[in-house]
């Protein structure tokens, strides 16, 4: 360790103590980056922190949800846990929850799939929980392939680390194939019976590029796939959902495992009903691998149903708010798979209802939006009631404006959601009517704030 390393934790300890006591900043990112500047081996010497171990959750969609409910499992379990629960998720935010903990049994981090080369090998996680593979900022990372390869690459560098993957994604599954390291699939038994929204990333197979069939298709290219060419098919489940449903009232599915793993005694066929008031179904994949990561934890069955009975992130993901008696529900979607997802929660909802989306394009969201496309909003033009108000914002409002013409839909340009109430006013929207704000990833923060402080102080 030596020099450099307490060097570099005394900047840690300085700069964080700065920004939260100077410039009142969550301090959840720079303290790690200057601190790598003056030991690049910090993560490595301080995983010595974690008494029990860690676990990395990555993927296309969900990470943040996914690590804050597994940190909340663990907590509730009575267990001590690190977690940048911000969303701090390159190699500087991981070392800040490091740096931020002077001991911890468990360490749960997000992070960014291309940043996991860097993080693991100097981490040697215990778990990688893998939770999808979709198209995501092609002008920064490419095609799936090419994050496939490197989530690979960052395994193979730590033999040790078992991986925990949603086997009902082909692109997930591939990972698994091209690794050494220990393996857990889950996935999901039976169909949801859901409409395949806009264009599906993944139709052919990964080892020989023959069309992929499925005996059930879950949501993009998740399900139950096989390959005629190859036999490349979705594994044998270790966690497999059964029995799954939704509603206006929420999600409920049952889980089962092929062993008894630690935290669930699953012999004998035994199960467990998890449910949620969110009737999203992409969640069911989230809840889903949360709960096999808790229960490699250690984490009880009882004590996981607790921490989603009580989770409420306030991120920004599925918040619901109310402003002068208006229901308000925002959510995040950065690609594709993320907006089709969304507009199908919002399609579900039978009432009147407006619709205010915001993309933009810094640097975090990927200079290139040429991916909203890809997004089925001829299915919210064919669904809609006749009238419904959309707003378009963001830095690519316009671009995002012509897109939905193309759909059939004549979008009002927005600078912010405090103009879009204002705007509302000039409508004949009854106070009741829902509004369901959808935002990319930098876009999403400043919405939040402003619907936080909408909700205390009405509109």
């Amino acid at each position: 360790m030596g020099v450099r390393f307490c060097l570099a934790k005394a900047a840690g300890a300085a700069l964080t103590w700065a920004l939260r006591n100077v410039a009142r900043r969550p301090a959840g990112n720079a303290p790690g980056k200057v601190a790598l500047l003056l030991d690049p081996a910090l993560i490595a010497h301080l995983r010595v922190r974690l008494s029990k171990g860690s676990i990395v959750v990555v993927g296309t969609n969900g990470k943040t949800t996914v690590a804050n409910l597994v940190a909340d499992a663990i907590d509730a379990s009575g267990q001590t846990v690190a977690c940048n629960r911000s969303g701090a998720n390159l190699d500087s935010g991981v070392a800040t929850a490091l740096l931020q903990t002077r001991s911890a049994e468990w360490g749960v981090f997000e992070c960014d799939e291309l940043w996991l080369s860097k993080v693991l090998p100097l981490l040697q996680a215990d778990y990688v929980v893998l939770l999808n593979l979709f198209r995501d900022q092609l002008d920064r990372v490419g095609e799936t392939d090419v994050v496939r390869e490197r989530i690979a690459e960052a395994l193979s560098a730590s033999p040790g680390t078992t991986l925990v993957y949603t086997a009902d994604d082909p692109q997930c599954a591939a990972v698994a194939e091209a690794v050494g390291n220990a393996r857990i699939a889950v996935g999901v038994e039976g169909d949801l019976g859901l409409e395949t929204f806009g264009v599906v990333d993944e139709q052919t197979c990964w080892r020989c590029g023959a069309p992929l069939t499925y005996g059930a298709r879950q949501y993009d290219q998740l399900g139950a796939y096989r390959c005629e060419g190859c036999g490349f098919a979705r594994p044998k489940l270790d966690f497999a959902a059964h029995d799954a449903s939704y509603d206006a009232t929420g999600l409920r599915f049952s889980v089962t495992a092929a062993v008894a793993w630690a935290g669930f005694a699953a012999q004998g066929g035994a199960s467990t009903e998890i449910s949620c008031p969110q009737p999203a179904p992409y969640l069911l994949y989230n809840l889903l691998s949360a709960f096999a990561a808790a229960c490699l934890a250690g984490v009880p069955v009882g004590d996981f149903h607790r921490a989603v009975d009580s989770f409420n992130p306030r991120n920004g993901r599925l918040q619901r708010y109310v402003v002068d008696g208006r229901p308000v529900l925002l959510n995040l979607a950065k690609n594709p798979t993320g907006f089709n997802e969304s507009l199908r929660l919002l399609l579900a909802d039978e009432g009147m209802k407006a619709v205010a989306l915001f993309v933009n394009d810094k640097e975090a969201d990927g200079r290139d939006v040429s991916w909203i496309w890809d997004v089925d909003f001829e299915r919210l033009g064919a669904g809609i009631p006749a009238g419904m108000i959309v707003f378009a914002g963001g830095t690519r409002r316009n671009d995002l404006q012509v897109r939905l013409k193309y759909a059939g839909l004549r979008a009002r340009l927005v600078d912010d959601v405090e103009e879009v109430f204002t705007a509302l006013g000039d409508f004949a929207l009854p106070p009741f009517a829902s509004l369901y704000v959808i935002a990319n990833y930098t876009a999403l923060p400043e919405l939040r704030l402003a619907l936080d402080a909408l909700s205390r102080n009405g509109a």
